[in-house]
């Protein structure tokens, strides 16, 4: 999947994009064909970042159902040519879950496309696992024939029948088929989910892969041979074994391999030395997070920021103004563990991190949260500056709940546009914290506590601020 093209923040597309509640609230005053359009690109070319931690399909749901848009462009996007071309769930899958909850809100044609994609669709589990929540037995056991057709009756096919069976997210469809006594299909789908229950029990049962040898030298050289010859980065399976084994012994080995291993053992030795507090953990991290290879570097300044204990972050404090990775590492320790006297270095490491990396790295969560955690008033501005232009929802959130602490205008201003916002997390925080006085604000909060598609968490922030009976009005 590409990285999404995000447009300006100060663009209808951009708001959109960006699921924040201003999207929504421009679009719902924009000329309808303008907002329409934003809306269908945003669900055409999915902008998350990362879509296993983003949500987006029921704040663009409730969109269409505002603006009662059409479905003719996920029509087009589901079934045109590039569907098998390009069959990866990423493509389809924020579509189907926006016709999903469209089907929840009302709009029929919404489910009869996720059962014609069930049918001829590559990504039809996905448009199933939609369907299993929200149709009933009888529309769902018409869709038994044209997924058991995609499946051949030769070895081969009743292994992938077995497999798409074992792995389905909602296993209702397939129990209703396999329990349907007037279905041809029944007993080949109750042979397919018992063969899945038993491959199952049977890879808990006996785990496949190697596994080291349990001595020091063949865990390390385990490690070793699993990024060289798999790709595969078993430091932490390997730091574990050594934890059972290694001994006073062993160290020495152990020292070498950290300050000098190859890659996989090398992380593997120093995990280990600073699961156990060896003395000289600490040094050899920050050591490790100069290395040429950018896992080892990566991993030591992560092993770093991880690192629990209070020498970790008196170390912190000295490493804190360090260039590259160990001070950036070093920042990130400091507001997730630090104490007041470090807000000066926590906000010099927020600013450098947006400053060199933008407002959409992953890396600024621990410094948001230690912003809001330390109280650091000053920070507002650089704040307010990555709840704007930041890609990512997860992020905005956690520049929302920094500023909820940080920030006297939040309640009356950001707090406000939460209520409307992609991430429930953030809905709920703006329902605890937006000032009623806005008009806006309480309409939002009915429409919140009646909308069965909304989380029990923001409902329960919304009654503790309006009351059932307010709710219910």
């Amino acid at each position: 999947m590409f990285d999404p093209v995000i447009a300006p923040s100060g663009t209808l597309l951009g708001l959109l994009q960006r699921g924040r509640g201003d999207g929504t609230l421009h679009a719902l005053t924009a000329p309808r064909e303008e907002a329409l359009a934003a809306l269908d690109t945003c669900v055409r070319q999915d902008p998350r970042g990362d879509w296993h931690l983003e949500n987006r399909s029921l704040y663009y749901a409730r969109l269409y159902r505002e603006l009662d848009g059409p479905l003719d462009g996920i029509e087009d996007h589901l079934f045109g040519a590039d569907d098998l071309l390009d069959p990866e769930e990423s493509r389809t899958g924020l579509a189907l879950a926006v016709l999903g909850h469209l089907g929840s809100y009302g709009r029929p044609e919404a489910l009869a496309l996720l059962r014609r994609y069930v049918a001829s669709g590559a990504n039809w589990a996905w448009a199933l696992d939609e369907l299993a929540v929200r149709e009933d037995d009888r529309a769902l056991r018409t869709l038994a024939a044209p997924v058991l057709a995609r499946f051949p009756e030769t070895p081969e096919g009743e292994a992938e029948l077995t497999a798409a069976a074992r792995g389905a997210y909602e296993p209702r469809p397939w129990h209703l088929w396999a329990s349907d006594p007037a279905s041809p299909h029944a007993e080949r789908v109750r042979a397919a989910l018992e063969r899945g229950s038993f491959d199952r029990w049977q890879r808990q049962l006996t785990p496949t892969g190697p596994r080291p040898g349990w001595s020091v030298p063949e865990i390390l050289d385990w490690a070793r041979r699993g990024l060289e010859e798999n790709g595969n980065d078993l430091h932490a399976p390997a730091a574990r074994c050594l934890a059972a084994v290694a001994g006073p012994e062993d160290r020495e080995l152990l020292l070498a391999t950290a300050r000098e291993g190859a890659d996989a053992p090398r992380l593997a030795a120093l995990r280990h030395l600073r699961d156990s507090a060896d003395p000289l953990a600490l040094d050899l991290l920050a050591e490790a997070t100069a290395s040429t290879s950018s896992l080892v570097a990566d991993t030591a300044a992560a092993l770093f920021e991880g690192t629990p204990s209070v020498a970790a972050v008196e170390r912190a404090r000295d490493f804190a103004r360090a260039p590259g990775r160990l001070g950036a590492a070093a920042g990130r320790l400091l507001a997730l563990r630090g104490a007041t006297r470090d807000t000066h270095l926590v906000l010099t490491a927020l600013r450098t991190a947006v400053r060199d990396q933008g407002t959409a790295d992953p890396a600024l969560a621990p410094l948001l949260d230690g912003t809001g955690r330390l109280g650091i008033v000053c920070a507002a501005p650089v704040v307010r500056h990555v709840y704007r232009e930041t890609s990512s929802s997860h992020l905005r959130g956690r520049a929302a709940r920094a500023l909820a602490a940080i920030d006297p205008r939040f309640a009356a201003g950001f707090a406000v546009e939460c209520l409307w916002d992609c991430e429930e997390s953030t809905r709920e925080l703006g329902a605890r914290h937006a000032e009623t006085a806005d008009s806006r604000v309480v309409t939002q909060l009915r429409r919140l506590a009646a909308d069965p598609a909304e989380e029990d968490e923001v409902q329960t922030a919304v009654r503790g601020r309006i009351g059932p009976d307010t709710a219910a009005a």
